[in-house]
């Protein structure tokens, strides 16, 4: 029998490997907002594949961490991403500080949310008890693709990118187990109007 004890990885390690992946995955956005051609720019400027990072981390944890540990693995990785996506503007770019404090303060505030549940959703998604949890799970990630197209859609009018949002939400449920897929795409369905009017509405009255 494999030893459970060899497969956990301590807090201090988990927590430390996610902010350092966040911080060089926040360069690596900033940087790719140049090398990306016209509106898809805004791809490496995006809150749901920011957020898929906080997904992939818990998924990769899932069971070598307690829940609280992922949550705040997920939270470094967020903090982390805000950090080094506006260190390289600042430092690198010499961009002005003044004139970027709202944005990393109001991402910073997103990622204390998102970065622990999707975090969570993760663990939810590789080790729920039930389907229903195991779809809410994945759910999660799908819908916030979903509500990030509805925001494409409604307010930035860049249909190519809303038609790479919409596949992406559309594909996540494919990733559940066979039997588990028409639940997931509701949970999808559900979590995109939720996602929406929690996260794009408010930002849109900024």
């Amino acid at each position: 029998m494999t030893d459970m004890a060899s497969k956990s990885t301590s807090p201090p390690a988990a927590l430390a490997v996610s902010l350092a992946g966040g911080l060089a995955l926040g360069v690596l956005t900033n940087l790719a907002q140049g090398w990306l051609p016209g509106a898809w720019n805004q791809i490496a400027n995006s809150g749901a594949v920011w957020a898929a990072v906080a997904f992939a981390a818990g998924a990769a944890l899932a069971g070598r961490c307690r829940l609280p540990t992922l949550a705040a693995a997920g939270l470094c990785v967020e903090i982390g991403l805000v950090a080094g996506y506006y260190g390289y503007a600042t430092l690198a770019r010499h961009d002005d500080v003044g004139s970027l404090l709202g944005w990393p303060v109001l991402w910073a505030a997103f990622a204390c949310v998102a970065g622990p549940l999707l975090a969570v959703a993760a663990a939810w998604w590789r080790r729920g008890r039930t389907g229903w949890h195991r779809a809410a799970g994945l759910g999660a990630l799908g819908g916030l693709f979903g509500a990030e197209g509805l925001h494409y859609a409604v307010v930035l009018h860049y249909p190519a990118q809303v038609w790479a949002c919409a596949a992406v939400a559309l594909a996540v449920p494919l990733l559940a187990v066979r039997g588990e897929r028409t639940r997931t795409l509701a949970a999808v369905g559900a979590l995109t109007l939720v996602a929406y009017a929690a996260v794009f509405l408010p930002l849109g009255l900024l």
